[in-house]
């Protein structure tokens, strides 16, 4: 192993120049694009010594001696010190990071809807066994908005984030109100271009910006909270009425995940389409794009933007953390060291817009107050006040009725 010695002028230090062996699972658009960066990037201290893949059967470009379909072929290797975990599923996902941290391997993880339900779990086990997991890649694609938060952001001044983290969902919107195409041209071009799977509901109701939204959460105020008990609505049910009213106010509809501090001590976050005035940051961000508004007491607020859907922008990512980990980089969670972690709530009323058509499925709203309405011959609205934990008891229900959801912007916290 070679040593490289720095010098200056007042201390002699070395370190030793390692190369991370990494063992990777998927070998999917991002699993393969990051195999052949690593394989033309000669500057990289990273190799990939096997893959573990699902199907054997399927034809690749590599020789076959370079995979495997059993997980232990990496997990119980002891020169790989490094686990690339690349998969879809959540479960296998699970088994597989948990198994490596337990064996002493860090890992590198792009799976938002797994490290969304075991993240506190995973964070005890790093802390137990001295390993790493890095995740930037499973948020906003090639934005580092979780490093940010764990080091630019590692005060107790946060105040609120807010954003469009999912970049299918925003790629179909922009067809819609640039260029005027209706939601299922949209959204079957968006499947052509591969923002979004053949099945949609993952994107485009809202769940992949919940569970970003969860992680980024435990990393901007320490506070986990379980996805179950967070309120999400997505675009499924958008309708060229929906449009027209947004169109005529001057506004655009986009599906905007919150997460904002009640107080001293508590928070809430939710994912809902949301009205956009051309005032906001985030009224511009168009197409696959993601756009995340930091706001802070001091420093008011921050804009990152960068491409949030395709295997390129997440393969960044990928690569990122791997040369991280180079250089025995780690999440500490200083929110969670070092600050009392502030309480989920949902004793919030938000104002909402609500498009209908049968005054039954109002009905399960609970609605407290309502602000506005009009009745049309088609169709039906109302801008109400309604109570967050009145959402989210119904949260399963909503996407099932005749009707579209959409927040104003304006809340209120009413708890103690």
């Amino acid at each position: 192993m070679e040593t490289l010695e720095i010098i200056d002028k007042k201390r002699i230090t070395s370190y030793n120049e390692t190369t991370q062996v990494i063992g990777l699972f998927g070998f999917g658009t991002v699993g393969s694009g990051l195999y052949h960066v690593l394989q033309n990037s000669p500057t990289t201290k990273a190799r990939i010594k096997k893959v573990c893949i699902k199907n054997a059967f399927k034809e690749r470009s590599l020789n076959e001696k370079n995979f495997t379909t059993n997980p232990d072929d990496i997990l119980d290797d002891p020169e790989i010190n490094l686990v690339v975990e690349l998969i879809d599923n959540a479960e296998d996902s699970y088994r597989i990071v948990k198994a490596a941290l337990l064996q002493g391997k860090s890992v590198v993880s792009g799976n938002k809807t797994m490290l969304s339900h075991h993240l506190n779990e995973l964070i005890e086990i790093q802390k137990n066994t001295g390993t790493a997991l890095l995740y930037d890649a499973s948020v906003c694609g090639s934005i580092p908005i979780i490093r940010n938060l764990e080091e630019y952001y590692d005060n107790d001044l946060l105040l609120s984030i807010r954003g469009i983290l999912n970049g299918s969902s925003n790629f179909i919107l922009s067809r819609v109100f640039q260029h005027g195409e209706n939601y299922n041209i949209a959204l079957k071009k968006a499947q052509d271009l591969g923002f979004a799977e053949s099945d949609p509901s993952f994107d485009v109701m809202g769940h992949d910006a919940l569970f970003k939204l969860i992680i980024l959460t435990v990393h901007s105020f320490g506070t986990y909270v379980e996805p179950k008990n967070a309120f999400n609505y997505g675009i499924h049910n958008l309708s060229a009425h929906d449009i027209r009213y947004a169109k005529e106010k001057g506004l655009k509809i986009k599906l905007v995940a919150t997460l904002t501090k009640l107080g001293n001590d508590k928070i809430t976050l939710f994912v809902m389409p949301t009205f956009v005035s051309s005032d906001d940051y985030i009224y511009n961000v168009e197409d696959e794009y993601n756009g995340v508004v930091i706001e802070g007491a001091f420093y008011e607020k921050q804009f990152m933007f960068g491409k949030g859907a395709g295997g390129h922008p997440t393969g960044s990512a990928v690569l990122s953390d791997i040369t991280a980990r180079f250089h025995d980089y780690r999440y500490e969670y200083k929110k969670r060291k070092y600050f009392k972690c502030p309480e989920y709530s949902t004793d919030v009323v938000v104002e909402v817009f609500i498009r209908y058509h049968d005054i039954v499925d109002l009905t399960v709203f609970g609605i407290e107050e309502i602000i506005e309405k009009y009745n049309g011959r088609d169709h039906r609205w109302v801008i109400a006040k309604v109570k967050l934990s009145s959402l989210l008891k119904v949260k399963d229900l909503i996407p099932k009725l005749n009707l579209f959801l959409a927040f104003t912007g304006k809340l209120e916290y009413i708890g103690k």
